[in-house]
């Protein structure tokens, strides 16, 4: 398959249920929150990670930025990893994650830096969140007191509904000699869906795709940006006592509306939504094949 020739754009949300999207390390593993907003912050490291698990682990695929290993139990370091593959070249052709993300790699006599054609900002939640501690008890003892279970803490947020603004930069690609495909592009759209949806452990069980939007264009060194901040939504709750998707509504108006006063740039819009959501254009509850009728429209198929 050829290498793609249209610039895209890509909106994701999700919405997390009971669990912590994006610890932070250096803060106690604490969801990331803007102290001056209330909005919780996921960052684009953190969605990389989830479509390259789901790549490698449910379809099969290589990926270089990976846990590996070796027959010892200790994960391979990135010379060691490196060495898997013949050349950069092979690392690129054999590796969805670097033809999509790039790499920068720098090694005893091997470096690599590509910036790749897939960029997204940090996601952010579409209102302000409630974070919440909680404590508990497990019944292994510790070293120290055999006599009883020690205590776990964990943070949690009961509900955050989080955008994230993408780009696909064929000229990223092509500058650079990354054949990034169509089928590629396809590959991370299903990761960032399913990928989302099968991510369960401890931290993330509890995390569900909502509406996922590629918007490819006709033109050239073109983009409409900001799609994220298109969208609203509204409820008649406080933010903090937000816990459903079901607790508010959609509100895609601004999008809409920026979607048609461009409509001669966009070639097609892939899409996909979940049945819970509620969508609603100038005030009025609309289905997406509603609200965009006249364009190119396709459903995705995962």
């Amino acid at each position: 398959m050829s290498a793609i020739k249209n610039r895209s754009e890509i909106l994701f949300l999700y919405d997390v249920t009971d669990a912590n999207p994006n610890g932070d390390p250096v803060d106690e593993n604490k969801p990331r929150i803007d102290e001056e907003t209330g909005v919780n912050i996921v960052t684009d490291v953190r969605l990389k990670r989830t479509v390259r698990d789901y790549l490698h682990y449910y379809k099969g695929l290589d990926v270089f930025v990976l846990e590996i290993r070796d027959s010892n139990g200790n994960l391979k370091t990135k010379e060691e990893r490196i060495a898997d593959f013949k050349d950069n070249a092979d690392i690129v052709k054999k590796c969805i994650d670097v033809r999509l993300f790039g790499a920068t790699i720098a090694v005893k006599d091997k470096t690599m830096t590509l910036t790749g054609p897939v960029q997204f900002k940090f996601g952010r939640s579409l209102h302000r969140v409630n974070m919440m501690y909680i404590k508990g008890t497990t019944v292994m003892p510790s070293q120290q007191d055999k006599k009883q279970g020690t205590f776990t803490e964990k943070y949690i947020l009961p509900y955050s509904l989080i955008a994230f603004y993408g780009i696909v930069n064929e000229n990223a690609a092509a500058s650079q000699g990354i054949d990034l495909t169509e089928q590629d592009v396809m590959y991370l759209l299903e990761g960032l869906w399913n990928g989302t949806k099968n991510l369960i452990s401890t931290s993330k069980a509890g995390q569900m795709p909502r509406l996922l939007l590629q918007v490819v264009h006709k033109e050239k060194n073109f983009h409409l940006g900001e799609l994220d901040k298109r969208v609203k939504f509204v409820s008649d709750k406080n933010d903090e006592e937000i816990r459903d998707i079901k607790d508010g509504k959609l509100d895609i108006t601004e999008l809409v509306n920026a979607l048609k006063n461009h409509k001669d740039t966009i070639e097609k819009i892939n899409y996909k939504v979940n049945e819970r959501v509620i969508l609603m254009s100038d005030g009025v509850e609309v289905s997406i094949k509603d609200a965009l009728a006249g364009f190119n429209l396709s459903e995705l198929p995962f």
